[in-house]
């Protein structure tokens, strides 16, 4: 089962467009996954399309830094060759690069920003859910801040420190705000509220593998 909250999931990713290109050059290429998309290829024969072979077939040699959850949207950057897939899984480990989120969640938070800092697990009879454990998780560090307060939901800026599965997600849950339309974590009006997950990764800054120098690349919110 691929990101399925049931074995009555089907995969049926979105294919217009096929792959949105942000920027390509002879070390960087930067997407726009769509959500429904995987960022990699399951196990299954069936859930084989995902960014990292479609962006294969059009540019050989291109491999996956990092992931984002196959309901996630947003801004996925991939190396074109050795050198630049050594240079940004560098600074993917050691966090030399600046992410940011927007989220749709449901109700109000009391302030306007707060910072949730809850180490995480997974959970294993629920895989590939993720719950809080303080005795066996991995640090998980969020910063958010409001941008937009709605009659049901409310819209966040999200700046994770850290990259764990479903990081956003549970730590969001955890304080009483799910990510309206997350089939795993949200419930009831929360779920209905939206037909997809309202998680979209906006930017994402690296440095650049030819040179280091610091570029930023943006997607526009989808929902």
């Amino acid at each position: 089962m691929v990101g399925g909250a049931s074995k009555s999931f089907i995969y049926d990713p979105p294919v217009e467009p096929w792959l949105e290109v942000m920027h390509a050059d002879a070390d960087l290429l930067v997407v726009n996954k769509p959500s429904g998309l995987l960022s990699v290829p399951g196990k299954a024969p069936e859930h084989a399309d995902s960014v990292d072979t479609r962006a294969k077939a059009k540019f050989p040699g291109a491999r996956i830094v990092h992931r984002l959850d196959m309901d996630t949207s947003g801004v996925m950057v991939l190396a074109r060759n050795a050198a630049a897939h050594r240079h940004l899984g560098l600074q993917f480990e050691r966090r030399k690069l600046a992410k940011t989120y927007v989220a749709d969640v449901w109700g109000h938070p009391v302030e306007d920003c707060g910072e949730i800092d809850l180490p995480l697990i997974c959970d294993w009879p629920n895989r590939p859910k993720q719950m809080v454990s303080f005795e066996l998780g991995k640090a998980a560090f969020t910063r958010w801040e409001t941008i937009e307060r709605l009659e049901r939901t409310t819209r966040l800026r999200l700046y994770p420190r850290t990259g764990r599965s479903h990081q956003l997600r549970v730590h969001l849950l955890s304080i009483g705000h799910p990510i309206i339309g997350d089939r795993f974590y949200a419930e009831a009006d929360a779920l209905a509220e939206s037909n997809r997950l309202a998680l979209h990764a906006e930017s994402l800054e690296v440095h650049h593998p030819a040179n280091g120098e610091r570029v930023m690349f943006e997607a526009q919110v989808p929902f």
